[in-house]
């Protein structure tokens, strides 16, 4: 895994032409279920229904949690 994330380029990150540069993806199963979860405290910051510092402090700590329920970290 650490290989796969050091190789990724950032600036063509798909093999078609992008207007976007950066990837975002872990090849975990869980992935899919944390990029949920931070999405929707992110959207609630677009939204202003919580503050930008609030949603990412919540995204950080529900990864967190996520990620030792499954034993990823301690």
């Amino acid at each position: 895994m650490l290989a796969a994330i050091q190789s990724a380029d950032v600036t063509r990150p798909s093999a078609q032409p992008t207007p976007y540069k950066g990837v975002q993806y872990v090849d975990i199963p869980e992935f899919q279920a944390i990029g949920s979860a931070v999405g929707q405290t992110l959207a609630a910051a677009l939204t202003n229904r919580t503050s930008v510092d609030q949603a990412l402090q919540q995204s950080q700590r529900s990864t967190e949690r996520f990620m030792k329920h499954t034993g990823y970290i301690e």
